[in-house]
């Protein structure tokens, strides 16, 4: 099902760094959601925007940020690994 590359990746490290740094990132504008719907959650009936409460609004703004998020990371993610395949050529290649 899944094939086995034997190039080593260069950029690994620095994947994981930007990965972690995002999802703690994710991780903190979400708990702002359940700290509202925790502390006060009628807050969350407010009408935010063209008759959508502050939940939908919010939730939506989740699934749209995490989209953003995803393609921030494999824009960073491709940009090194051009830059480190450049400085880092494969063995026995051109």
């Amino acid at each position: 099902m899944f094939s086995k590359s034997s190039d080593p990746d260069n950029a690994s490290v620095y994947k994981v760094r930007i990965g972690v740094y995002m999802v703690i990132l994710y991780a903190l504008v979400y708990f702002g959601f359940i700290v509202i719907n925790i502390i006060n959650p009628l807050l969350m009936e407010r009408i935010i925007f063209s008759g959508l409460n502050l939940a939908v609004v919010y939730g939506i703004g989740l699934i749209i940020f995490a989209l953003i998020l995803a393609l921030i990371y494999n824009s960073m993610c491709l940009k090194k690994e051009a830059e480190l395949n450049n400085r880092f050529p494969k063995k026995g290649g051109k």
